[in-house]
């Protein structure tokens, strides 16, 4: 019997053409997946290339390797001259045995030949015109330098000028064609995490790639005055010194200078000088044969927690000035002993050692702005800076001077501080050996285990100012030790001197 159905339904469809339809939909929805994570490769793939993270480092090496040379120097070492023949009895079997051993020696006489030292490292191109720059370290004291570039052309080099304190060098050679030159890239913009290549002459070995990240900056190593290494983990051996590091557009962020290694080979930790400091130092050099830093002439110290709590800082930063020299710009623009510098040229310092860089950075000559920190307020004071090489060829040194008129007065011990005290007198200066320019309270004891001990305070030295006023008498001492405390303070800072050298100590004075 026919089976009537109404005209806005469908007819019910067969099992198997049901089936074949889920089947297709599932193709399509898995076909839909595999074209999701293709796109998604791709925009992966495209943006790792895009943030400058190639799958290849081929193209950036093949054009950065004739920018990159070898240095080969030579050295000749003078040999000690050989001791006399010691005088035997005449006829005796050891002064012929002496005598044929001395004279076999190399060298007329007896005396060896002078010989000859060799050692390499690396270089770069920074001048179509020749300039090449390298570590000081790599062409110290050498008779000869031959710079080697990629096509093994050998050129002999003159040293333009170097500089011990950022062990920089630059060299000159001369060369019948323009030659492949770097540019300078800006170290400031990496950050921790940043691909880097390194390429140099690693045991002797010439034209090594190595690739890497930046591990951290601002590493301090105790090279020298201005260290602000990068640090990297692209493989830096012996050899590599003075060879540059590249960011991934080719351009020279740094000068690889040092490794951290108990082997002697790479561990995974380089340094390099960035090249915000390195720049600077070679167009000096390049300029003026040497180099010419900002100068300040102050001594200064670190802030510590103690210091900052004793000045009313409200953390530690800034560098605290211990002494000015008189004649030094410093003193010209009125920053005293007890200053903490915080901003220099709108720059802040929050470290000690940053504040070295800034000025010897900084052109000679220019009047910079300053930010004190000076009896709780920031003043500012402008700083016509001098010429650090300038002053050390006049033999200046920051010193600084107590102030005080003296007067008669009695010793005091402050047992909670460990300290005994006594008035400036000539048998304290003889005793000590205090210069007669120093004014100030004697240290005469320090009790073992107290305050006094634990910051390092030592019979001999002379108390110039407690709490940034100066005293003359172990009263004075006294009186602004309790002005402290009543001023709710958990420490007081001294400024103490000895043997003409000054440095801030903050004692803690809770009871």
């Amino acid at each position: 019997m026919p089976v009537l159905v109404p005209s806005n339904r469908r007819a019910p469809r067969p099992p198997q053409a049901t089936a074949d339809g889920a089947q297709r939909s599932l193709l399509r929805l898995i076909a839909g997946f595999v074209a999701l994570a293709a796109a998604l490769t791709w925009m992966s793939t495209a943006a790792f290339a895009q943030n400058g993270r190639p799958e290849s480092f081929a193209d950036l090496a093949e054009r950065l390797l004739p920018s990159v040379v070898n240095i080969s120097t030579s050295q000749t070492i003078a040999q000690r001259e050989m001791p006399e023949i010691p005088n035997f009895p005449e006829g005796s079997p050891f002064e012929d045995f002496f005598r044929d051993f001395f004279e076999d020696r190399e060298g007329q006489g007896g005396i060896p030949a002078p010989r000859r030292a060799t050692s390499l490292g690396s270089g770069f191109i920074i001048a179509e015109s020749g300039y090449v720059v390298t570590n000081n370290h790599v062409i110290d004291r050498a008779d000869e330098i031959t710079v080697i570039l990629s096509d093994d052309t050998n050129l002999p080099a003159e040293v333009v000028g170097v500089d011990e304190r950022t062990d920089l060098a630059v060299l000159k050679v001369e060369s019948d064609r323009p030659l492949p030159a770097v540019e300078w890239g800006d170290s400031d913009a990496m950050r921790v995490g940043d691909w880097v290549v390194a390429i140099g002459n690693p045991f002797g070995l010439g034209g090594t790639v190595t690739a890497g990240i930046i591990s951290a900056r601002s590493r301090d190593i105790n090279a020298g005055p201005y260290d602000d290494f990068i640090q990297t983990d692209a493989s830096i051996n012996r050899g590599n010194s003075g060879g540059p590091m590249f960011n991934m557009d080719g351009e020279v962020i740094g000068v690889n200078t040092a490794i951290f290694s108990p082997s002697g080979g790479s561990v995974g930790i380089g340094f390099a000088i960035p090249s915000t400091m390195a720049r600077n130092v070679v167009a000096q050099l390049q300029e003026f044969g040497r180099t010419r830093r900002g100068w300040l002439g102050v001594r200064i110290q670190t802030v510590t927690p103690e210091i900052a709590e004793g000045l009313g800082l409200d953390v530690a930063r800034g560098a605290l000035v211990a002494s000015v020299t008189p004649e030094g710009p410093a003193a010209a623009a009125g920053i005293e002993p007890g200053d903490v510098i915080v901003e220099f040229d709108g720059r802040e310092v929050e470290e000690m050692r940053e504040l070295p860089r800034f000025v010897a950075e900084t052109e000679v000559g220019r009047e910079v702005p300053v930010e004190v920190w000076r009896s709780g307020e920031i003043e500012t004071v402008t700083v016509a800076l001098g010429e650090l090489e300038a002053a050390e060829e006049q033999g200046l040194l920051a010193s600084g001077e107590g102030d005080g008129d003296g007067g008669p007065a009695s010793a005091r011990t402050l047992d909670e501080l460990g300290l005994t005290l006594a008035p400036m007198s000539d048998e304290l200066r003889e005793r000590y050996g205090i210069s007669n320019d120093v004014e100030g309270v004697v240290i005469t004891e320090v009790a073992g285990g107290s305050p006094a001990e634990e910051k390092e305070l030592l019979p001999g030295e002379v108390i110039l100012e407690v709490g940034q006023e100066p005293v003359v008498t172990p009263d004075d001492v006294v009186d602004r030790i309790a002005d402290a405390r009543e001023a709710g303070r958990r420490s007081v800072l001294l400024l103490v001197e000895k043997d003409g050298d000054l440095r801030f100590v903050a004692l803690s004075i809770e009871d």
